[in-house]
């Protein structure tokens, strides 16, 4: 671990968008370093001089993003590089003197922490051009899928308002290539109505993946022709939600095309195709969580990585009466809701739902018991990794919990 490797420097950086600010602290934990330093490629130079002159390590609070240039720079020098999540940040932030966040505060507690603690570090390797590709159109697809939320709503809250039998006969069809497609065309129920079911059998047929178009058509048109009364505004909200709807077309049609991309993008990493041997996870899970965990060989075991994705139980204890564990709130919120998410992914795989269904015995909650299936898939994930084999199922074994 860098952390371990005799530096004689900690050098802690708040990472910001026209400057970082840096300190550097010693092994007794003295400042000998402390100034904000331009993001840009001369002054960040004279830093990393300055760090390997010095046989420091550097400590960032983002592990790309505006620190991608200092990232770089750091590799090229062979300068060591850790990664302290925001989350465990702002837990150890509180532990410094002053309540105020300033620049210099958050790069000494950096700085401090790595000197201190250099176990709650991550701590980062270089990041080849290919994981780097799939880390951007990931990142274009997260902004995409906020995009396309952010559009669903207003369409929901204009359709709910005026047509309020006509947003529930949408349904959640309506954030679909099809539903988009009908909105786009035909924005009110009079439109509907008007255009008849003929016409809008016709459209959904010239859309992809529309399952049954001539029985939606027909609940379509039920809930057009409920609604008689006409509500101030009507008219512009239907304008609206034709805009909306092209906004939202364009937006799903994109990420159909990006996840082709992303696929292509992670199948080109190495260790792909072993992630994807695990049931319950796909290019789009497997490329976010491939991105969260880099390299594998930074947890030494699973129980750092489970930790590290928020997934380790927190002991609570209060006197006597209180006792056992509960989730944390801390850790990579991204990498936990991937693995979240493939673990409910996974019900449909045998050993997964015979673990799940034990743990719903136990009187756990749905959530709780998905969170419980995430933690055991933790390990089976950082085993496969390690040994760099696929996922075997495992063999039948009556009265034991499965492995995955």
């Amino acid at each position: 671990m860098a952390g371990d490797d005799g530096h004689q420097i900690f050098l802690g950086l708040d990472i910001g968008k026209t400057a970082h600010y840096a300190v550097g602290i010693n092994r007794d934990g003295q400042t000998v370093y402390s100034k904000p330093v331009a993001n840009d490629e001369g002054a960040l130079r004279l830093l990393v001089r300055w760090a390997r002159a010095h046989q420091a390590v550097v400590i960032v609070d983002q592990p790309g993003g505006t620190a991608a240039l200092l990232l770089k720079l750091c590799w090229d020098a062979t300068i060591g590089i850790g990664y302290l999540p925001g989350l465990a940040m702002a837990r150890a932030r509180d532990f410094y003197a002053g309540d105020s966040k300033t620049d210099p505060k958050d790069a000494f507690v950096l700085a401090d922490i790595a000197r201190a603690h250099p176990n709650r570090v991550v701590w980062l390797q270089e990041t080849s051009a290919a994981r780097a590709q799939l880390e951007l159109l990931s990142s274009y697809d997260g902004d995409l899928r906020g995009d396309a939320n952010r559009l669903t709503n207003r369409i929901r809250a204009l359709l709910a308002t005026y047509w309020p039998a006509l947003e529930r006969a949408l349904g959640d069809r309506l954030d679909t290539i099809g539903g988009t497609a009908l909105l786009a065309r035909y924005p009110s129920a009079p439109q509907l109505r008007h255009a008849g079911a003929r016409r809008i059998v016709k459209l959904l047929r010239a859309t992809h993946r529309v399952h049954e178009p001539e029985a939606w058509a027909e609940q379509l048109l039920v809930a057009a022709k409920a609604q008689t009364v006409v509500v101030a505004g009507a008219e512009t909200a239907a304008e609206l939600l034709a805009e909306l709807a092209e906004q939202l077309h364009r937006v799903l049609d994109r990420r159909q095309r990006l996840e082709k991309e992303i696929e292509r993008a992670f199948f080109n990493l190495p260790e792909a195709s072993i992630v994807k041997s695990l049931p319950g996870i796909g290019p789009r899970l497997g490329a976010r969580i491939l991105i969260e965990i880099g390299d594998i060989r930074q947890f030494r075991t699973s129980a750092q990585l489970a930790a590290y994705a928020g997934l380790g139980p927190t002991p609570h204890q209060s006197g006597t009466s209180i006792r056992g564990n509960r989730p944390t709130r801390f850790g990579n919120h991204r990498l936990k809701n991937a693995f979240y998410l493939a673990a409910l992914s996974s019900l449909q795989h045998p050993p997964s739902r015979v673990y799940y269904d034990r743990k719903r015995e136990q009187g756990k909650r749905h959530t709780q018991a998905l969170l419980c299936l995430a933690r055991r898939r933790v390990d089976v994930l950082h085993a496969m990794l390690t040994t760099n084999t696929h996922y075997q199922a495992p063999a039948p074994q009556p009265n034991l919990e499965s492995a995955a």
